[in-house]
């Protein structure tokens, strides 16, 4: 009976688990859909734009380092629920404010510092306490699920806030994500985070988080490949914050695109990133995931080029529709392979113990030049043509690569794939 009782119970967590997040996630991708497009609308600047860019990179970027060790010494499903509640406070306080006073780009940027946060927590939450939430048959199975909810939502939801963008206020769709996150935070609460949760060795949690942030720097820096992959990662996303503000700045304000089709072609990426995911996981291990990852940044460096086409050459707005859509879709495509490889390479390449850190560490970098970036981008696209921008970028992208993943890095990245061992005191487990 309680074999039975576990094995149901692992089986709620599964479902619940991936509603919550299908949820959870289409709310904010609509709002986050609408937002854009209504401080563009109402600004016409990039620069405004790109300041509520920074507002939703900046403050996840620098709480990450401490978010790792937080939540492994705190009940998770506590840090969980605390975070979607918060934002859904500060939802309703927005909803509240532009029913009562009207909106305010102060209003929007400060809501956006508060979700940038809170998404960070709950959504590492979330993702450690996957193995306490179903048992070991049903990991790789939940996080499939996982992805599929998340690709799903972001390919529905620009198209439904495409639909109502311009119909309806913005007082809705806050209404739709406060609605959204308020189901979150109940189908939360009704899981049990520690139900297959192995009991931790007390000795690792004495540990202060400094000490812990500190151990995972030391072994970053001890591997030469690692080092590489940073440093490609503050070029990649550096760079390629150009396309993130330019695409919907072009689109929107130079080549005027309807909502609704705006919210069809960012639905494209999504689609390309679901079928290659599911490509991919019914594929064979990548034999060279480095070498894989290395060509599909040269393609999206030619895709990013590829972007300021119909600003060029004259386009009838349907021709600019397909061609942005086929574009968004190889994009979603392509980003898989940039990413997944270098996921493999770095499971392979990191002891265990260390794994947390060193991903928190390696996702702090690679988005600390995103908001410098953002920054540069946004005044640039209101002073230079946008089609130079998109242009010079793709092609700094591709030189970037070229340089950074020399051979001689290439070939360190072929060697052994086993992971480094640890010869230092042996730190929190995360």
């Amino acid at each position: 009976m309680k074999e039975y009782s576990l094995e149901k119970r692992a089986a709620y967590h599964l479902w619940t688990f991936v509603s919550s997040k299908l949820i959870a996630t289409a709310g904010s991708q609509i709002y986050t859909f609408a937002i854009s497009l209504y401080i563009l609308h109402l600004t016409g600047s990039s620069m405004s734009f790109a300041v509520n860019m920074l507002c939703n990179i900046l403050p996840r970027t620098l709480v990450a380092p401490f978010a790792g060790s937080i939540i492994d010494r705190y009940p998770r499903k506590h840090i969980a629920i605390t975070a979607q509640t918060v934002s859904t406070i500060s939802i309703g306080g927005l909803l509240l404010y532009s029913v009562t006073i009207g909106l305010s780009l102060p209003a929007i940027y400060t809501t956006s510092c508060i979700l940038s946060i809170t998404s960070m927590f709950a959504s590492n939450a979330f993702t450690s306490s996957l193995t306490g939430l179903v048992d070991e048959s049903r990991i790789q199975k939940a996080s499939s699920m996982n992805q599929i909810a998340v690709s799903i939502a972001q390919i529905a939801s620009p198209a439904i806030g495409g639909i109502l963008f311009g119909l309806v206020s913005m007082s809705v769709f806050l209404t739709i994500f406060l609605i959204a996150s308020s189901i979150a935070v109940v189908l939360d609460s009704t899981m049990n985070f520690t139900l297959f949760e192995k009991e931790k060795e007390k000795a690792e949690q004495q540990e202060t988080v400094w000490m812990s942030l500190k151990a995972g720097l030391v072994y970053v820096k001890n591997q030469p490949l690692l080092v590489a992959i940073i440093c490609i990662s503050l070029i990649v996303n550096f760079i390629f914050t150009a396309f993130n503000i330019g695409f919907p700045y072009v689109v929107n304000t130079k080549l005027h695109m309807p909502s609704v089709q705006f919210g069809m072609v960012e639905g494209a990426f999504a689609v390309g990133t679901l079928l290659l995911s599911i490509y991919l996981s019914l594929g064979k291990e990548f034999k060279q995931p480095f070498q894989v990852s290395k060509i599909g940044i040269i393609v999206l460096g030619i895709l990013m080029a590829a972007a300021a086409i119909p600003i060029f050459i004259p386009m009838s707005a349907a021709s600019i529709f397909i061609f942005y859509l086929m574009l968004m879709f190889l994009f979603g495509s392509v980003n898989i392979l940039v990413n997944i490889p270098i996921m493999v390479l770095m499971q392979k390449k990191i002891a265990n113990e260390y794994k947390g850190r060193v991903f928190t560490i390696l996702e702090t970098f690679a988005m600390g030049m995103m908001p410098v970036g953002t920054l540069i981008f946004g005044v640039l696209y209101d002073y230079v043509p946008a089609q130079w921008i998109l242009l010079i970028a793709g092609s700094l992208l591709i030189i970037s690569v070229f340089i950074l993943a020399r051979p001689s890095v290439m070939e360190k990245a072929a060697e052994s794939g086993d992971t480094v061992p640890v010869t230092k005191h042996r730190a929190t487990s995360v």
